[in-house]
């Protein structure tokens, strides 16, 4: 039997499958036992980002090993845009006392391709967190099927 059908036999939604899987991964990121590879991190972020039909920016909150201290998200907003606040992300790295963070936004539209507005956010987001020494390693964008990672692309 397949897992959607081993889902499906347990009276399980696709969404209740999601949502429970996204529960293991947090739990494992909790115990630095997930989230350890750039694999890893863009399935739980495709995961818990695509399908939306409105833009949300997450945080994922490291630890000096790049353990995973906390994933939140921050800012919701509209179809074609977030309004993040660089002053409001520097709060919750503070709360968390962490070292480095990964950020990542959906594209409701599906398109994944980082814009113009996504690179200077990302360049002022580095910029604030760098006065507190904490190191953005990656910003993901997240479309339906696929993501892309700034640090591949070398934008990071």
């Amino acid at each position: 039997m397949t897992r959607r059908k081993a889902g499906q036999a347990a009276g399980l939604t696709d969404e209740e499958i999601v949502a429970r899987a996204l529960c293991i991964l947090e739990s494992r990121a909790r115990r630095g036992d997930c989230l350890s590879s750039p694999n890893a991190v863009r399935d739980y972020l495709r995961l818990s980002l695509s399908g939306r039909d409105r833009e949300a920016f997450c945080v994922v909150f490291l630890d000096a090993q790049h353990c995973v201290l906390a994933i939140e998200e921050l800012f919701h907003g509209t179809l074609t845009q977030a309004s993040v606040y660089p002053r409001e992300v520097v709060k919750r790295a503070l709360h968390w006392n962490c070292a480095a963070v990964l950020l990542a936004h959906c594209h409701p539209s599906g398109q994944p391709e980082p814009s113009a507005a996504d690179r200077l956010l990302t360049q002022q987001l580095q910029g604030s967190l760098s006065l507190i020494d904490v190191k953005v390693l990656d910003h993901f964008v997240v479309g339906d099927a696929h993501s892309v990672s700034f640090a591949e692309r070398g934008l990071i």
